[in-house]
């Protein structure tokens, strides 16, 4: 197996629990229009297929001048969740970032918005970890696209050969299989039935994430 010098994470998902969060901002503003968003067509329309329930209202004949309210809500709604949240760091997560840290270089790579971010990390001590965070305002199109990825390289300063991609979501894999990475994804609630067929490998828990890295880097993880 190759050896690795680089690590690109995402963040939602995979370093923090805020998946269900967005989940429920969704879900709350869509039902006054009819559409009771379930989990399954969250992870379909979201996570999948950058789909996106806009799309549904704009099928119903609603204008776009409401979509933008709508986003506009939704950002604050999804604020005030995350600022109300507690322990948002996925159990484990610091130990392996803590033991890769000397041993690799690393960035996140997310779709999130730079102020979402912020919130979320305000309290979880992960940031000193990564060299660099991309977040959406970074760069142009977003996942499944590779633009984000491939500026993480970039920031690296390394070729996708030597580096690997942690992600939760379908689009998210397809973005990191386009800029040429190998990828592993990390199971949660909302992908377990996912089957992740292009990914390099599906971890069940940050513990056997922890084990394939150190097979990647050539070194043992300490327990």
């Amino acid at each position: 197996m190759k050896t690795i010098q680089g690590v690109l994470w995402d963040n939602d998902g995979v370093l923090v629990n805020t998946e269900q969060l967005f989940y429920e901002s969704n879900r709350e503003l869509l039902l006054p229009y009819g559409v009771d968003l379930t989990p399954k067509q969250f992870f379909d329309w979201f996570l999948d297929n950058n789909y996106g329930a806009w799309h549904v209202l704009l099928g119903q004949g609603h204008d776009i001048a409401l979509i933008d309210r709508l986003r506009t809500e939704r950002k604050r709604l999804f604020g005030e969740r995350l600022r109300q949240a507690r322990g948002l760091s996925i159990p484990g997560v610091e130990r392996l970032l803590q033991t890769l840290r000397p041993q690799v270089a690393m960035g996140v790579v997310t779709s999130a918005h730079e102020q979402h971010f912020q919130i979320t990390h305000a309290a979880t001590g992960l940031l000193p970890y990564f060299d660099f965070v991309l977040t959406r305002e970074s760069y142009a199109d977003s996942k499944p696209a590779p633009d984000g990825y491939l500026l993480g390289l970039q920031k690296l300063g390394l070729d996708a050969a030597h580096c690997v991609a942690v992600e939760d979501s379908p689009r998210g894999l397809r973005a990191a299989n386009a800029a040429g990475l190998e990828c592993i994804v990390l199971r949660n609630v909302m992908n377990r039935d996912y089957a992740f067929d292009e990914a390099f490998c599906v971890v069940e828990s940050m513990d056997e994430l922890g084990q394939v890295l150190a097979s990647f880097i050539g070194e043992p993880v300490p327990d």
